[in-house]
């Protein structure tokens, strides 16, 4: 299981994004990568529950972002999805709290 950098991270989005709806099914299924996800990549945050949040594409790459949700508002896993490989890409703690000064 691969944790992304900030800038590996980054270099996966775009500024132009599509939100996926929720009802949508997902490219493939993505929960095995997530159930082996080292506890440590987690951070102190619990995301046992599995609940995703929100999906992005973003356009013009061949990258999903989905938004797997935590106790703690603002605070998500990240599955970078390749889509047309059907793979998971890796990993990333988004703490939009930290980011943006949220609370």
């Amino acid at each position: 299981m691969r944790r992304l950098t900030e800038d590996e991270f980054k270099a996966t989005a775009t500024s132009e994004k599509e939100r996926v709806g929720l009802d949508e099914e997902p490219p493939f299924d993505f929960w095995e990568y997530f159930e082996l996800v080292p506890p440590e990549d987690f951070g102190e945050h619990d995301f046992s529950e599995g609940r995703v949040s929100y999906a992005w594409n973003m356009r013009g790459t061949v990258y999903q972002h989905v938004l797997v949700e935590c106790e703690t508002p603002n605070v998500y896993l990240v599955l970078v999805l390749d889509v047309p490989g059907r793979s998971v890409v890796g990993h990333h703690l988004l703490n939009l709290n930290r980011i943006y000064g949220l609370t």
